[in-house]
């Protein structure tokens, strides 16, 4: 009894190693690959290049005050249309002490000049009335004082000028903001009671409000310098505008820098493109903006996708299926890649199934 327990247990240790060593063995044997296949189709492929940059309105004005002062009414808001020639704005002047004293007292020297001169044009006339000076003298004295009076005049409207802004002979109010354009505020960066500076050679003078015509609208935008020199005037683009989603909008480029500048250590060119808009669309100014721009497409060419493409150097090959799981090394012409499809130019037929990869 002994001795066949000892046989049982022997017979069992030799079936798990025998057991083990089997399972190991198969475990060591991979399993062959199976290579999936696919066939070449035909597709429009399109390569293009995007640009980023924002809309803009094509002319923006922005109104400055004449004359220094403090805002006294604000008569227009952000976003309202305007018409040429209406207020925007009134300036309640702050003239300059220095010069409003100087032109008081070329006003009084004027006055003091006018009363002279028509004491001296009263005592010749009389002269001249009882034939005791000659009509040639006569006309001197009357010059004199019409010069006086118009002295005067032009000393009063510079007081007026300087105090209040107008002056009496032309009527002509600067301390109203007038509208220099029509279109759309687009902002009104002053508030009542703050204080203006005038704009002059010297001085760019305060912003009062910004007027645009948003039915005249642009892209801005900069492409890479790799990609500049297959640009050319007239060339269509797409615009998505982020804030909008769809739909998406068509421009036409119209300018390309000339010169480059360096952003982020990358050269780039300045782009602009005419913005196709109807009479129901309405894009607000500074919108980002991402352009497609269609640098070269081929229409329902033979293709296939480029990672069962294989690079050798300068040269391209795919592998053709001879027989089940057997494949031949073939070179390819290639032509325009998309980044994600490729143009087969020669070497491939559309019935021929290539090696998936």
């Amino acid at each position: 009894m002994k001795k066949f327990f000892l046989a049982l247990v022997g017979i069992l240790i030799l079936a798990m190693f025998v057991g083990t060593t089997v399972f190991l063995y198969r475990k060591s044997q991979e399993a062959p690959v199976i290579y999936q296949t696919v066939k070449p189709f035909h597709t429009d492929i399109v390569r293009k290049t995007v640009a980023t940059g924002k809309i803009v309105p094509r002319k923006e004005i922005a109104i400055k005050s004449r004359v220094p002062g403090v805002i006294a009414e604000i008569y227009v808001e952000a976003g309202q249309q305007i018409e040429k020639g209406e207020k925007i704005a009134r300036i309640e002047l702050l003239p300059d002490l220095q010069f409003l004293n100087s032109a008081e007292s070329d006003l009084e020297k004027a006055k003091i000049n006018l009363e002279n001169a028509k004491r001296d044009y009263e005592r010749q006339k009389a002269l001249f009335r009882d034939k005791l000076i000659s009509e040639t003298d006569f006309n001197r004295y009357e010059v004199q004082y019409r010069l006086a009076e118009e002295a005067v005049r032009g000393a009063e409207d510079n007081v007026a000028l300087i105090r209040d802004g107008a002056t009496k002979k032309s009527g002509m109010v600067s301390n109203i903001v007038m509208a220099t354009a029509s279109g759309i505020l687009l902002d009104v960066p002053v508030k009542e009671g703050g204080f203006v500076i005038q704009s002059n050679t010297f001085n760019e003078g305060t912003t009062i409000a910004t007027v645009a015509n948003m039915e005249d609208m642009i892209f801005e935008g900069r492409v890479d310098e790799s990609e500049v020199g297959k640009l050319k005037e007239g060339m269509p683009l797409e615009l998505r505008v982020g804030a909008i989603g769809d739909p998406r909008f068509f421009a036409n480029l119209e300018y390309i820098a000339p010169k480059g500048v360096d952003d982020q250590g990358t050269i780039k060119f300045e782009i602009r493109a005419a913005v196709v808009l109807d009479k129901n669309t309405f894009l607000r100014a500074g919108y980002s903006a991402n352009a497609d721009i269609v640098l070269e497409k081929r229409e329902n060419v033979l293709a296939i996708n480029e990672g069962n493409l294989i690079v050798d150097g300068n040269k391209t090959y795919v592998e053709i299926e001879k027989g089940p799981q057997q494949f031949e090394r073939r070179e390819v012409v290639v032509g325009l890649s998309d980044g994600i499809n490729i143009e087969i130019v020669k070497g491939l037929s559309e019935g021929e199934a290539i090696k998936k990869l």
